[in-house]
């Protein structure tokens, strides 16, 4: 089990929740509420899903791959550390992530 950190853009909110080898980060964020809308589902074709790994966990991810890269281009409040949560599966090497919710984030799905 990962334990997952959501810090919210103003750091006012934490929320902790547990995620299995296997799952995707997106989905774990959308089952907590979290303000990630995913628009393209996890396709790659949007960068609505854009979170702030923190900077002690970004090495413990992969690398993004290039189409990765080319989505967070069109991303608003890109940091050394953004990722899309639908790139980011937990593994069984991972024992914790936290991530920060981007200030600019406006999940049209919750409305």
């Amino acid at each position: 089990m990962t334990k997952i950190r959501f810090v919210s853009a103003d750091g006012n909110s934490v929320s902790e929740v547990k995620g299995k080898a296997g799952e995707r980060l997106l989905d774990i964020a959308q089952t907590d509420g979290q303000p990630l809308e995913g628009t393209c589902e996890g396709q790659m074709a949007c960068s609505t899903c854009h979170v702030h790994v923190d900077p002690e966990d970004f090495p413990k991810l992969p690398p993004a791959q290039e189409m990765e890269d080319d989505m967070l281009d069109l991303a608003a409040d890109v940091s050394r550390y953004s990722r899309l949560a639908c790139q980011i599966w937990l593994s069984e090497e991972l024992d914790s992530l936290t991530v920060r919710i981007p200030g600019s984030v406006h999940n049209m799905q919750g409305r």
